[in-house]
């Protein structure tokens, strides 16, 4: 079933929506001046929270400390499960302990958690130092519609009702790149976004297992993995 987000993003840009989720990506190194320059000197960050937020933060700070409570106790919470857990349930949770361990080294392992491939030549690369030229906003909604791969934000950062101000910043050709998933064996929160050039993007989803792992998982990538060496 299409989430809130999805059926507004499809009412309001008119597209067919075959996946989507929120989006960031990792802080983008300070690229060789001649090589920012010939990109147009665009913005390497995401515009700073307006004051209008930062004064929200405030006046909601008493829910945030309650919130902070709620967490407390859930945490607690985990910890009184796992003293009073069966021989049974402890087994199950030392499995699932185990599986996040292996899950955090692969991501090491694979180059994920780094931002790109570290070429600021290749195709990727490009595209990162246009990435906050297109939108100041923190967050992309990534889509895959009809083949292609649509990145949506609002034009500038805002602090609410993002999915109703965002429009398409960035469309990506399917014979130019595709998302990957390279960890269908873990609940993950990890995509890359591979170009045809082999060079790479991380893009850290909202959610663990998105919608799109989950198209992804029904649909898996036809070729073999390639190099994530910068």
């Amino acid at each position: 079933m299409a989430s809130s987000t999805d059926r507004m993003l499809q009412s309001r840009l008119g597209i067919k929506l075959d996946a989507g989720a929120w989006c960031v990506i990792g802080k983008i190194p300070k690229p060789p001046s001649d090589v920012h320059a010939g990109a147009g000197d665009g913005s390497l960050r995401p515009a700073f929270i307006r004051p209008l937020r930062v004064l929200t933060l405030v006046l909601t700070s008493p829910f945030v400390l309650i919130l902070g409570l709620l967490l407390l106790l859930a945490s607690g919470e985990e910890v009184l499960k796992k003293w009073l857990a069966t021989g049974e349930e402890h087994e199950r949770l030392r499995a699932e302990e185990l599986d996040a361990k292996r899950r955090d080294a692969s991501i090491v392992e694979l180059g994920l958690n780094q931002t790109f491939d570290g070429n600021w030549s290749g195709a990727a690369g490009q595209f990162l130092l246009r990435w906050y030229g297109h939108s100041s906003h923190h967050q992309r909604f990534v889509a895959l519609s009809e083949g292609r791969i649509l990145l949506a934000a609002p034009p500038k950062r805002v602090s609410f009702r993002a999915e109703s101000r965002m429009k398409v910043v960035a469309e990506i050709p399917a014979d130019e790149a595709e998302l990957e998933d390279l960890l269908p064996q873990y609940e993950n929160n990890k995509l890359r976004l591979h170009f045809k050039d082999g060079s790479w993007i991380v893009l850290t989803t909202e959610e663990m297992r998105s919608t799109i792992h989950k198209h992804l998982l029904r649909h898996p990538v036809s070729h073999e993995t390639k190099s994530t060496e910068p």
